[in-house]
């Protein structure tokens, strides 16, 4: 996945239900075998800085608002906070 986005970090793509949204703690559905929107801000030692859960279209992060939301945490990092 990463070869066909140009994405310098790693995608969680094809990933299996329940197995794998249990290990994340993602919503799941069963009846559609779906993992529904999980999105989570990971810093440079894999901890969980941020995450963000959708079971419908309404509460996704767009990619504009975790730029910003990544760019805030450097600049508190950097001022010390």
């Amino acid at each position: 996945m990463v070869e066909r986005t140009g994405a310098t970090f790693p995608i969680g793509y094809g990933l299996k239900v329940p197995q794998d949204a249990d290990k994340v703690g993602a919503y799941w559905e069963e009846r559609r075998g779906i993992i529904h929107a999980t999105n989570f801000t990971i810093d440079a030692k894999k901890q969980v800085l941020q995450a963000c859960f959708a079971t419908g279209p309404i509460g996704r992060i767009a990619a504009v608002d975790a730029l910003s939301s990544i760019r805030g945490t450097k600049k508190r990092k950097a001022q010390g906070g």
